[in-house]
């Protein structure tokens, strides 16, 4: 007689019940994975971000720089009986704005003042602008004296006499810079001492002064 063989059936696994405890701690797991990762990468971005800010990005001054004072205007008459100066004077100012930094620079409306011991005789606008990263910019500005401001000071007689006239220039720049998503206000100021060579018509000697401020 043939003994029929039985076919052997693979063993199955029996699928373990999974219980409510179980499936909570489960999907907490997750959670807990998938946030770890999202945060893992946010502070990730943020220390790359702050790197940069910090160093490439970092926000530097403006620099304002007087390249030349010239006169471009300049007749001077005397009244000996009035003791008594007539005065029309035009000074040339050239100046640069230099950007030193990553990105772009924007500057407000402004001016540039001629001064006659510490008042105002005289003033040009300065329109506002933008400078790009690492660039420069020129201005050729052109400052005419208020004849009637000048006349009521009682030292200018003295000075025509004494041959030399000395004047103030100060401009002032207000830009914003722009680092990642924080605006920084940056002032530039120059001021520069001008002495007026009158026998020879010319500019004897300029001193300037530099001040920048975050």
């Amino acid at each position: 007689m043939d003994v029929e063989k039985k076919q052997e059936q693979p063993l199955r696994a029996v699928p373990v019940p999974v219980t409510i405890d179980e499936a909570k701690k489960r999907k907490r797991r997750r959670c807990i994975i998938i946030w770890s990762s999202v945060l893992g990468t946010f502070f990730t971005i943020a220390l790359v971000l702050l790197i940069l800010g910090l160093t490439v990005f970092k926000a530097k001054k403006p620099v304002l720089t007087v390249d030349n004072v010239s006169l471009e205007d300049f007749e001077i008459s005397i009244n000996p009986l009035g003791l008594q100066v007539s005065l029309n004077l035009s000074l040339g100012l050239d100046i640069s704005i230099e950007n030193p930094n990553k990105v772009g620079v924007k500057y407000k409306n402004s001016s540039a003042i001629v001064r006659y011991r510490g008042e105002d005789i005289g003033n040009v606008p300065v329109p506002a602008g933008r400078i790009g990263s690492d660039d420069k910019k020129q201005l050729n500005l052109t400052l005419t004296v208020y004849a009637d401001r000048l006349a009521r000071s009682s030292e200018i007689y003295r000075e025509v006499l004494g041959g030399n006239l000395m004047f103030t220039t100060y401009t002032r720049i207000k830009a914003k810079v722009r680092v990642l998503f924080i605006h920084i206000h940056v002032t530039s100021t120059s001021t520069c001492d001008v002495n007026i060579d009158i026998q020879n018509r010319r500019i004897a000697n300029q001193t300037c002064q530099y001040k920048n401020k975050l």
